[in-house]
């Protein structure tokens, strides 16, 4: 496990570089990399998509900040899947119908959810919802993958998660966790 002291983009770099090593030692197959602007996931698909990994970019949906809008541009969508990697933007599992409902009822489950995985620390919240969004999607199996994320921009965690849908949330398992701030 690689314990990073801070929390933050710059460890993104050595984030990538352990899956990079370890990802095809343990012979898994799938990576989910949380890319809200593009950079990780742009990093992540120049060093892993080579090795064979099948690397899936997910974004914030469309509307997170803004209606109607997307913090990654075309251009660096483009560029992500010319190396290989598909990039996915969908409904966040964490952020959806619940949402609405919290700011009328100061509360909901998903967010009793969220908070909670949040102890462990933002990035590992970000890896499982980005499991369960691509696991939805059908582009990951449900098997065990690697999850990239972090707190804020960049990433700063990386686990090995066995894949599941969101209705099958409670049979999702975090089997390890390779990197994690201890500052979180």
């Amino acid at each position: 496990m690689l314990i990073l002291e801070k929390a933050g983009k710059h460890n993104t770099e050595a984030v990538i570089q352990l899956v990079k090593e370890e990802a095809p030692k343990r012979g898994l197959r799938h990576v989910v990399v949380a890319s809200t602007f593009g950079d990780t996931g742009l990093l992540a698909a120049r060093e892993l998509c080579p090795l064979g990994l099948k690397v899936v970019v997910v974004t914030h949906n469309v509307g997170f900040r803004e209606p109607g809008t997307l913090e990654m541009t075309p251009e660096t969508r483009r560029e992500i899947e010319s190396l290989g990697a598909v990039v996915y933007t969908g409904t966040m599992v964490f952020r959806n119908l619940g949402t609405a409902i919290r700011e009328l009822l100061h509360y909901s489950q998903q967010d009793l959810v969220a908070n909670t995985l949040r102890i462990f620390g933002q990035g590992l919240k970000v890896c499982v919802e980005i499991v369960l969004m691509a696991c939805d999607a059908g582009l990951i199996p449900p098997e065990d993958v690697v999850a990239v994320a972090g707190t804020a921009r960049g990433a700063d965690t990386a686990a090995l998660i066995r894949a599941m849908p969101s209705n099958r949330f409670f049979h999702l398992k975090v089997r390890e966790i390779w990197a994690k701030p201890r500052d979180w």
